[in-house]
């Protein structure tokens, strides 16, 4: 039976295991995590349905709580909150969806984390090229007003082939092209989160609306699929 909401007894889990993230004090309260991590699933799941009434979603995943630590110096062996992510269906949809559940810091993620080479040379190639068209879309008042600004982690400098001083060159040194919003624990635990998040992941659609175009095409703007 899905949800829509995240109750306050699984925001509480998470503050204990915070607390306590060690693998006794996990292993004796297993059966409560199970009864959360469900719920929350639960949750997600209803969020995919909804999403579904305004985007092509071909699946959600949901991570895993136990944490890699073999390259981290932070050897905690649990994650202390809940993700989920959504993935668009077909190559001609592209970005992505996040939610993150966690007290004090939960978010909610769109775009584009990872591109891989040739797409991040695609887009960085439409930007050097005219960049108007994407700029229009990121500064728009109403999709400001829900996503904030672009953020993501980029070079310090140019890319290699492209101009330090193209006036886009901010746009164009970046690796990630992602928008971010936070909320306070208040605020999930409303009864209107779910509805919040859904019509945040809607309002993202002309961004990933212009970004599909241009990882479906070349600079011709003739389709590559």
């Amino acid at each position: 039976m899905e949800t829509d909401r995240i109750d306050k007894e699984s925001l509480e889990f998470l503050k204990k295991l915070s607390v306590n993230n060690n693998r006794d004090w996990f292993q004796e309260n297993k059966k409560e995590f199970k009864e959360h991590e469900k719920k929350v699933k639960e949750f997600y799941m209803s969020l995919m349905e909804r999403m579904k009434q305004h985007d092509d979603i071909d699946k959600f995943k949901m991570f895993r709580i136990y944490r890699d630590v073999r390259f981290s110096k932070d050897k905690t062996p649990y994650k202390s909150h809940f993700a989920g992510s959504f993935s668009r269906t077909g190559s001609a949809l592209r970005g992505g969806y996040y939610l993150r559940i966690k007290p004090g810091e939960t978010f909610i993620a769109a775009g584009f984390w990872e591109p891989n080479k040739e797409d991040l040379l695609r887009i960085r190639k439409e930007l050097e090229g005219n960049a108007s068209e994407f700029r229009n879309v990121i500064q728009n008042k109403k999709f400001k007003d829900v996503w904030g600004k672009l953020e993501g982690e980029e070079l310090k400098t140019a890319p290699k082939g492209f101009d330090k001083e193209h006036p886009d060159i901010d746009l164009i040194r970046k690796k990630q092209f992602i928008f971010v919003r936070n909320f306070a624990d208040k605020e999930v635990l409303s009864p209107e989160f779910i509805s919040t998040v859904d019509d945040s992941f809607r309002a993202i659609r002309p961004y990933f609306d212009l970004m599909s175009e241009i990882l479906t095409t070349n600079l011709n703007g003739e389709s590559l699929l």
